[in-house]
């Protein structure tokens, strides 16, 4: 029972009598931020509310920008929008102090989910760092993160030269990190490898330059097929391929367009072009597309050669297949660069890889396995799915420019495989069926052994690091320059480290 006063008290309040009394505001709960939150409110003071948002137009065009669907649907707890390597420092440096979450993002073309893309973190967007230039007597190209390799080319033409980046115009300059195939990668050699130096800024907002000859070289190794993990480039320079202008037409080739039926003719014809083609002047890129939904699906040959023709010697199996279309022309290397549109936006994407030497069981057996899966989980999944093969020579590791690259030469020519699913419309998810059907399908496909897996093509659950060639020394290069893993735990990107 309460004392007389105090329940006089209690009766008082309870009849409204007195007012209840209110906690000082000092002594009231505060709310507690997140480590995303915290940082944001940090930068949108440092760097102002231009370079940093939290929503309105231009956040929401960013948020949902990314060419895959899945990544395109989370929301950052902000967004910063750096100009300056600068900029990138003091973001990475409050991201580093308060814990946060993070992701980074240039051309946006990725089918990994949250490579680029993030929920409950801050995004780092490099819309506004899209600079090229082009200095004649370095003979360097001076590139930003975030152009978009087709505006690079563009903007690159007049001079005659090229950076050699990819094959699909709407790709960004991330590329690069994961190593880059063009289609004249058999003579100009991985994207990567014309690097002649980067700046890139460490987990801990330190800005260093790393090349090939200076104390960053292992960094640099690293960065060139590592990826998202050993920091963020600021600016590229690239020794720059004198290819000529658009009107100077140096390469022939262009597409060939066959029918289902001609898959396993073309896959002999695949393996026999692998283990023999040397040419460095050749190149063939055979994409089958396993899931025909229409008279108009079909799979697809480019094939190209720097010169006047198509030598038979190299081409006239591919050529004597039965096809339904062919389109070759003299070409310039920027016809090249042009020929691939980006791909359209708004579908879930999901990507996964293999190596295959040139052997024709391995190449049957995988696009037999792959089409079981496409058979499997078709309907209503999926609208489209392919099996690409990039021939790999062993003259695309030799015309490297800056030194070895974190893959490892294998030493021997074999080819990079791109298994592509596309998702039906709105399929927002991707159904766990299916995703670990696809996972199973990719351990029954493996890897030949000794050969790397082209990361910029795989799935996220496959360890791509282990297949590099020196995988000891790719961790001890990250246990330097990010002892306290804030990478790894921080950001989502490829295992293994």
């Amino acid at each position: 029972m309460l004392p007389p006063d105090l329940a006089s008290l209690a009766r008082a309040l309870s009849l409204g009598l007195i007012p209840a009394l209110q906690a000082p505001a000092f002594l009231s709960p505060q709310p507690v931020l997140s480590p995303a939150a915290s940082a944001c409110a940090v930068l949108r003071n440092t760097l102002g509310s231009t370079l940093v948002g939290f929503s309105g137009s231009g956040y929401n065009a960013t948020a949902t920008g990314a060419w895959n669907l899945f990544n395109s649907l989370d929301r950052p707890t902000c967004i910063v929008y750096p100009q300056t390597a600068s900029d990138v420092q003091v973001t990475m440096r409050s991201i580093y102090e308060y814990g946060a979450r993070y992701a980074v993002q240039a051309g946006g073309h990725s089918a990994m989910i949250g490579w680029n893309s993030i929920t409950n973190g801050i995004l780092i967007s490099f819309e506004n760092m899209t600079r090229v230039s082009y200095d004649a007597n370095t003979n360097w190209i001076s590139l930003e993160p975030g152009m978009r390799l087709s505006d690079a080319e563009i903007a690159l033409e007049p001079h005659g030269i090229s950076l050699i980046g990819g094959r699909a115009t709407d790709v960004g300059v991330g590329l690069l990190l994961g190593g880059g195939i063009s289609f004249a990668a058999p003579l100009y050699g991985w994207s990567a490898d014309r690097i002649a130096e980067m700046d890139v800024v460490l987990v801990t907002g330190e800005l260093v330059t790393a090349s090939a000859a200076n104390e960053h070289s292992d960094l640099f190794r690293a960065l060139k097929g590592g990826a998202n993990r050993f920091g963020i480039v600021t600016e590229f320079r690239i020794y720059a391929a004198k290819t000529g202008r658009k009107d100077e037409k140096r390469w022939f080739g262009g597409s060939v367009t066959y029918p289902g039926s001609a898959n396993q003719a073309l896959l002999k014809a695949t393996v026999n072009y692998i283990k023999n083609v040397v040419d460095p002047k050749a190149s063939a890129v055979i994409s089958l597309n396993t899931l025909n939904i229409s008279a108009s699906d079909a799979t697809i040959l480019y094939v190209f050669y720097m010169g006047e023709s198509l030598p038979r010697p190299i081409f006239g199996e591919f050529l004597s297949i039965p096809n339904t279309s062919q389109c070759f022309s003299p070409m310039s290397y920027f016809d090249l660069t042009s020929l691939v549109p980006g791909n359209a936006r708004g579908n879930g994407q999901q990507f996964g890889s293999s190596s295959w030497l040139g052997d024709e069981e391995t190449f049957l057996n995988g696009c037999n396995r792959f089409l079981r899966f496409t058979e499997a989980f078709a309907e209503p999944h999926l609208v489209a799915s392919s099996l690409t093969i990039s021939p790999i020579p062993v003259s695309q590791w030799e015309a490297s420019l800056s030194g070895p690259n974190a893959m490892g030469n294998p030493g021997v020519p074999y080819a990079s495989i791109n298994f592509d699913l596309t998702y039906a419309p709105g399929e927002a998810v991707r159904p766990n069926d299916v995703d670990e059907g696809f996972k199973l399908m990719l351990t029954e496909t493996p890897p030949s052994h000794g050969l790397p897996l082209f990361i910029s093509e795989s799935d996220t659950s496959q360890d791509v690091f282990e297949t590099y060639g020196d995988l000891p020394f790719l961790m001890a290069t990250y246990a330097k320059y990010d002892p306290t893993r804030f990478n790894m735990e921080h950001t989502d990107g490829p295992i293994g480290l």
